[in-house]
């Protein structure tokens, strides 16, 4: 047709029909003119063959004009990577009376092709094979953006994320501390004892944050231990190259789309606040287990080839020994601890898991505390059970007034408020005896929580609290014993027994 240049399928065709049509009918049933024909019959290679030929002709005028060889492309020569928005911020204070708002889809087009042709070499991704049964990945995320609230208080914690490479099989755990040893131990041994087997290679990153803040000696011991926890299972313990992501790609991503189908989840639950940390713990393992419900086939192929596990898990804690003072508590990495009084002056071996401490005399686990961490401004902290020393403050009760720890005494946000209230109103005398009876009152018959509603209603309406009525509304209740009914049958009707045993001692007589 006029204006549009013949293509090698019309040529082709043209020079099929030439062998038995004249040229303008070969001309016409190609669609071209006979004109056309007679140029191709005195040069017989392929229009695109030609084009490439062609010198390219710019139908408008350049707009970067002389800027691009002058100012870009030196920019561009001396200072690889830089990117097209920052060449227009430099041109913008070059060259202010051009109008480079409009020039920005072209700068970026001609820095992209020039790059293409004359850029550095980029970082090749090589796509791995994944065996099934060959290797487990390791990692911990964070799930601050989830907004994720126990009781009506923000969870600051991780998840600790095991994923199978061929399967995609995964277990979670929630970690409320950062990424430790004691928590990776933890997180893989339940994931392989839930899997019930082992890959052959247990892929981490460097456990650089596990060993980010401690001493040489204690870096080189972590890992021996993360070494000698691996070597328990027969997993050989491999790492990617620190700073490089993916070379983890297959947990990596695996991030992305638990987080994804956890945001989800809480948008069909419709809350993002869980009663206690226990329900939230059960709420990602049901979400978990529901997603590797879908992968049961790949998880049955994988499960074939995977290693057998030991006859029992190993350690996956850290154990340190404390002395208890006449405080009855003790200090563990800036936080203070109170324990039963009885345990004063004994020293205690103390096993620290992500949640919890553990507390051993020798051998025999005598209490179990939970654990909290003391924040990064190098504050220190109480973990304090009014339980442990009520007994002693009870003989002296003043010590509340100025008592270093007074504040996380109180168990519960009412009791604070009816200490306040007491001070305010009351000789501090009064105050702290008032306030350690209550303590008392909720230890000893049981009843924080009730105390601490009653205390709430009390500071409502009357304003104070009344020890009395609230003694005797938590008094323990008299019972009355039944009366139980004994009907004694009389002597002479055991009579009717005595022929009975005379015949059958008569009959044992030989």
């Amino acid at each position: 047709m006029p204006g549009r240049p013949a293509t090698d399928q019309q040529m082709r065709m043209y020079m099929k029909l030439r062998c038995h049509h004249p040229q303008h009918a070969a001309a016409a049933k190609a669609g071209f003119s006979e004109r056309t024909g007679r140029r191709i019959e005195g040069d017989p290679r392929l229009p695109s063959q030609k084009s490439a030929e062609r010198p390219l002709r710019r139908k408008v005028a350049d707009p970067l004009g002389s800027l691009w060889e002058s100012d870009i492309l030196p920019l561009l020569v001396t200072r690889p990577g830089m990117r097209p928005v920052m060449l227009l911020d430099e041109m913008q204070r070059r060259h202010p009376e051009r109008d480079w708002d409009r020039l920005r889809r072209t700068l970026e087009r001609r820095v992209r092709a020039w790059c293409a042709e004359h850029g550095a070499a980029r970082e090749v991704i090589f796509r791995q094979d994944h065996p099934p049964g060959q290797q487990g990945l390791s990692d911990f995320t964070d799930m601050a953006e989830l907004g994720i609230r126990i009781a009506g208080e923000p969870l600051a914690h991780r998840l600790y994320h095991f994923v199978l490479a061929y399967s995609a099989w995964e277990h979670a755990e929630v970690v409320l501390g950062g990424e430790s040893y004691t928590a990776l131990a933890c997180g893989l041994q339940n994931a392989l004892w839930s899997l019930g087997g082992a890959p052959a290679e247990h892929r981490s990153d460097s456990l650089s944050a596990a060993f980010r803040n401690l001493e040489r000696d204690a870096v080189e011991d972590q890992t021996r231990r993360y070494e000698a926890l691996c070597a328990h299972y027969g997993m050989q313990p491999t790492r990617n190259n620190r700073g490089v992501a993916h070379e983890n790609g297959a947990i990596e991503s695996q991030h992305g789309h638990l987080k994804r189908a956890a945001a989800q989840a809480l948008l069909l639950r419709g809350s993002t606040d869980f009663d206690s940390l226990e329900l939230y713990r059960d709420w990602i393992a049901d979400l978990i287990g529901r997603r590797n419900a879908r992968r049961e086939k790949l998880v049955a192929l994988e499960r074939a080839e995977l290693g057998r596990l030991p006859p029992r898990r190993t350690s996956d804690h850290d154990e340190v020994s404390v002395r208890v003072t006449s405080s009855s508590g003790f200090i563990l990495r800036k936080v203070f601890y109170t324990v039963p009084s009885r345990l004063i002056g004994y020293r205690l071996n103390l096993r620290i898991y992500d949640d919890r401490l553990e507390c051993f005399v020798g051998q025999s686990l005598v209490l179990r505390l939970p654990r909290r961490r003391a924040p990064s401004d190098g504050r220190r902290i109480q973990v304090v059970d009014y339980r442990h020393i009520i007994h002693s403050l009870r003989c002296k009760p003043m010590a509340l007034l100025h008592l270093v720890y007074r504040d996380a005494l109180f168990p519960r946000p009412a009791y604070r408020a009816a200490w306040e209230r007491l001070l305010d109103a009351c000789d501090a005398r009064v105050a702290c005896r008032t306030m350690v009876e209550l303590l008392a009152l909720a230890h000893e018959r049981g009843c924080e929580a009730d105390l601490a509603a009653a205390l709430s209603q009390q500071l409502l309406e009357d304003g104070m609290p009344d020890l009395a009525i609230l003694r005797a509304r938590f008094a323990p209740s008299i019972a009355c014993l039944p009366v139980v009914a004994v009907n004694l049958p009389s002597i002479a009707s055991y009579d009717v027994l005595l022929p009975a045993m005379a015949a059958t001692a008569g009959a044992a007589t030989p």
